[in-house]
């Protein structure tokens, strides 16, 4: 290598250095909080979830590479009420022992005009369904807040209940509040 080809070499690798250390830093691999919340109500139902956990790849500016997977023990519900739990834990409502997860694997990000939507499936009682979900996404020194609210309608998913099913509805409301840290 010539002199002029080597100090030129240098160059360019010395402005590629520091085009690198002085870029922001972003991260897109976000690490579950433990502050979550998983809420779900419906006409005569309502309660949480926990047990999230998963993996969460967001860069607001690369959605294209952004993705989600993560899961909820269906054992973690919480209505307020210990026979409501066992109940909505048996094989007439969410059968925890045979379909002990919820998980939602992501397909799609989208900007959206207040915020962004994943495109996914959601896999519930042993059914997978496309849904779509609405979040805002804010960054703040601890890392990152999604938060998101969708319409789970259970029949869709085979949760049937007992006899007098039809006095809790169909249709229920998720509310999801997941704050993040950084991480890789």
């Amino acid at each position: 290598m010539m002199k002029s080809q080597l100090a030129q070499f240098l160059g360019l690798s010395l402005i590629a250095f520091l085009a690198l250390a002085f870029t922001p830093l972003y991260f897109s691999n976000w690490n579950i909080s433990d502050n979550y919340n998983i809420r779900f109500s419906g006409r005569g139902a309502d309660g949480t979830f926990s047990g999230l956990q998963g993996s969460i790849s967001f860069d607001a500016n690369n959605l294209a590479n952004a993705r989600m997977n993560v899961s909820v023990d269906v054992k973690t519900i919480s209505t307020g009420n210990n026979t409501k739990n066992k109940h909505a834990r048996g094989d007439s409502w969410f059968d925890a022992e045979r379909y002990p997860k919820i998980t939602f694997r992501s397909k799609q990000f989208r900007a959206k005009s207040e915020g962004y939507e994943v495109v996914g499936n959601l896999t519930l009682h042993g059914t997978t369904k496309e849904v779509t979900i609405p979040f805002t996404f804010t960054e703040n020194e601890q890392g990152g807040l999604f938060i998101g609210t969708f319409t789970v309608d259970r029949q869709e998913y085979g949760i049937e209940g007992p006899l007098l099913a039809f006095t809790v509805g169909d249709d229920f409301e998720i509310e999801l509040r997941v704050p993040v840290s950084g991480g890789d």
